[in-house]
């Protein structure tokens, strides 16, 4: 949007008019695309139609379409399900039905229809589409519509927006209501796993689902259960004496608990549907297990939508009503979807299409292609599941040994990460070391084996290297360490490269440095995403959805909440997206006194509406001299009379710890930690000088290469330049040869935030990107 010349944006949709619709089951965030589609249709000009009861109202017409203004869809996006209701229609799946919803959209002149829903309702907009033109004629020869009329809106422009807890629609990397699905089913976990510990129990976990599987595999990723089936991937003949060995086996570590996840599709090799009663009575009867079955049921579709959710609908939302402003009578249907962190337009019948495919594989037992069909997301989730939950430890050993240590201010994610990363390096044979206190800690030589790592609990240090290189140095020579995984924020970023510019003094510092950026204020060059950034939104989402409540409680009352995140205004801005609020103070957008102003006034002018109550946002270092106590006496002596203040400092509550961590942090990030164990091991003999690398989130799938700093000496040399492909591509397009030698070898990067793929390595950056003063 930055580069959009706004003037001509906001008459862009005008003399146009846009349909909203909601269909087939409710999903968590549908509000919120609402509320996006109506906002942005009405800033760009158009007409705005609110269309309730899905396609029933559709069909019925009447006060079912009703106009939408700007306060239409006023403090909604916090509520789960959709306001404007949802129905299923068996009249719009015969042509009389069609024909009704065609001359009721005709009558309002609405020829731009948003639909929010799952496959089935997407294909019938699209068969609506596509039989546009022949209804108009049918309904001119009833003498219902006029010929001037039907040639008037003679084209009908689809948009789609896939609105399913499953996340089972092929195309795009998440669905909306997903992520708040997956939050209900850690909220559950996190609660039975007390009483499971405390009662020595095994539980089984049935989750929702239908024919897909990704809500169970998600949360047995992000919850590290024992045990999973998802129909995808059926357990091979036998798999009751493996999971029952497996179970024994755990509880032999010294393990109170299991946790099994079921989806409710799960199948053996043979199509016969595995159910949760079946799994609990044959570990009671094997093993002897006190077991117990919980099934989640629709508890997954209520509540309030995660941060994640409210923010994927808005962007989607805003996408759509652009796809339909460009649309012309040759754009096919499309819908709108997230590939990394973007969205993207893709056509419509090509990804439904694609979505049968996956069950038709299914249902022929192809389950190898199955999963390949769910997409690069769902397969790298497998894979990693499979690595951290059915990994051995290995009876041969290498020399390769691995420190792990944590830097910084703690977020949440980080155990998840150690603990991704201990198992990995465990199970492929290579000492694993973990270092307390960071840096310090390294220097003081408090180095412990894996076996050293609490549960629930990350030891830090903020200490800089650079006032123990001496010892750091010495500890590394005597643990014979030759890679670091350093863990943490910018205090991480900053200490490896200093570690980096001592290696001309220190031979032992050329050695595989790799930086897992882990702070709730997401300001690491090379990322999107850090370990404990949308724990934290939604921390502070949480409380600023209570303020809201508090502001309407009480009329004519504003709240200024000033959040964290130093000067990076990740915090401040993707919170108040998530919460709708009037404004949002960040460092990276400059203001002034003129646009304080200018705000005060437009809460003024809101005051004199139904909507009695504000909230604006304030990143923590936003501006030197216009602090929060400065913004409270600004709007509290302008509203005077009009409206009261009041302040809110969230402070360190955002920074939630041990089973605080979300799913961003519990399966999309942590977890790729895996792959970094191997590709460590693998570059440490090719090369002794290594340029130090950051795992990051790009928004697109990347390929690049990490290049050698030099050759024998300890003196390093300055690294090549670093090529990327950004939107993947062949090998030889990010390396220049079709076979790139073992020296240089590529890496495949997930770009996405949403799946845990490989590891992406960028190489660090020089320089502070904190400004110093305002």
């Amino acid at each position: 949007m930055a580069t959009v010349d706004l003037e001509k944006l906001r008459t862009s949709g005008a003399g146009k008019a846009i349909g909203v619709l909601t269909s087939g089951g409710d999903a968590q965030g549908m509000n919120a695309a609402v509320r996006a589609v109506t906002r942005m249709g009405i800033y760009v000009g158009a007409k705005v139609f609110l269309i309730c009861e899905g396609y029933e109202g559709l069909v019925e017409g009447g006060e079912n379409i009703k106009p939408a203004n700007w306060l239409s869809v006023s403090n909604i996006i916090q509520l789960g399900g959709t306001v404007i209701g949802s129905a299923r229609c068996k009249a719009f799946t015969t042509r009389e039905g069609r024909l009704a919803a065609a001359y009721n959209l005709v009558q309002r002149g609405i020829t731009n229809l948003c639909v929010i829903g799952g496959d089935g309702s997407l294909t019938g907009a699209n068969i609506f589409r596509s039989e546009w033109g022949s209804l108009l004629a049918e309904l001119v020869s009833e003498g219902r519509i006029s010929e001037s009329t039907a040639q008037t809106y003679s084209h009908l422009s689809i948009a789609g927006l896939v609105g399913s807890i499953d996340n089972d629609f092929c195309g795009t990397d998440m669905t909306i209501g997903t992520d708040s699905a997956l939050h209900r089913i850690m909220e559950v976990i996190d609660a039975i796993t007390t009483t499971a510990q405390s009662h020595q129990r095994t539980f089984v976990l049935e989750v929702m689902g239908r024919h897909c599987g990704y809500l169970a595999l998600v949360s047995a990723l992000a919850s590290g259960a024992d045990w999973l089936f998802i129909p995808e991937a059926p357990p091979e003949d036998g798999w009751e004496n493996f999971m029952c060995e497996r179970l024994g086996e755990t509880r032999s570590r010294g393990s109170r608990l299991n946790i099994i996840i079921i989806a409710e599709g799960a199948i053996d090799r043979h199509g016969k549907p595995i159910t949760s009663r079946y799994v609990k009575d044959l570990v009671v009867q094997r093993l002897g297990f006190d077991t117990r079955v919980t099934v989640l049921g629709h508890v997954q579709r209520g509540g309030t939508p995660s941060a994640f959710d409210r923010v994927l609908s808005s962007k989607m939302g805003m996408e759509a009503v652009m796809a339909l402003l460009e649309a012309t009578p040759d754009t096919p249907a499309c819908v709108v979807s997230l590939s990394g962190n973007q969205s993207v337009r893709l056509p419509l019948m090509e990804c439904v299409q694609m979505t049968k495919e996956v069950q038709k594989a299914m249902d022929e037992k192809r389950f190898d292609e199955a999963i390949q069909l769910r997409g690069r997301s769902f397969e790298n989730n497998w894979n990693i599941y499979k690595l951290l939950a059915h990994q051995k430890i290995s009876k041969e050993k290498t020399n390769f040994s691995l420190a792990i240590l944590n830097v910084g201010a703690p977020a949440a994610g980080m155990n998840a990460a150690v603990r991704s990363a201990v198992r990995s390096g465990i199970s492929q044979g290579h000492t694993v070391y973990v270092v307390h206190d960071g840096f310090e800690g390294l220097a003081k030589g408090q180095v412990g084996g894996a076996g050293s790592v609490q549960a629930g609990r990350a030891v830090l240090g903020q200490t800089l290297p650079k006032a123990y290189l001496e010892k750091i140095v010495e500890n590394i020579r005597t643990y014979n360490i030759h890679a670091l995984l350093v863990i943490g924020g910018f205090e991480a970023y900053e200490g490896v490269l200093q570690l980096v510019e001592a290696r001309g003094r220190y031979e032992e510092l050329c050695i595989v440095m790799c930086v897992i950026p882990a702070t709730i204020s997401n300001n690491v060059p090379g990322t999107d995403f850090s370990l404990g950034s949308d724990t934290a939104v939604n921390a502070a989402m949480e409380s600023c959805d209570r303020i809201k409540q508090s502001a309407s409680g009480t009329k004519r009352r504003v709240f200024i909440v000033e959040t964290m995140g130093g000067y990076c205004g990740y915090l401040a801005t993707v919170t108040g997206i998530a919460v709708g609020a009037d404004a949002a103070y960040v460092f990276e957008d400059p203001f002034n006194i003129q646009d304080l102003k200018a705000n005060v006034e437009h809460m003024t002018e809101k005051m004199k509406t139904d909507i009695q109550r504000g909230l604006v946002l304030r990143n923590e270092k936003c501006h030197e001299y216009y602090t929060t106590e400065f913004l409270y006496n600004l709007y509290s002596s302008e509203g005077k009379g009009i409206f009261d203040c009041r302040t809110n400092v969230l402070g360190h509550l955002q920074q939630v710890q041990g089973g605080g961590a979300r799913i961003l942090e519990g399966h999309c990030l942590a977890p790729s930690v895996p792959a970094l164990a191997g590709h460590l091991a693998v570059l440490t003999p090719l090369t002794r000088v290594l340029t130090p690398a950051l795992q990051g989130r790009p928004p697109r799938l990347v390929l690049l290469r990490p290049q050698p700093e030099g050759g024998g000496g300890a003196t390093p040399t300055s690294p090549s330049p670093l090529r990327l492909l950004v939107g993947g591509g062949p090998a030889e397009a990010c390396c220049g040869v079709s076979q790139p030698d073992v020296r240089t070898p590529c890496y495949s990067v997930q770009g996405s935030s949403l799946s845990a793929g490989p590891a992406c390595w960028m190489p660090v950056p020089r320089g502070d990107p904190r400004p110093p003063t305002q």
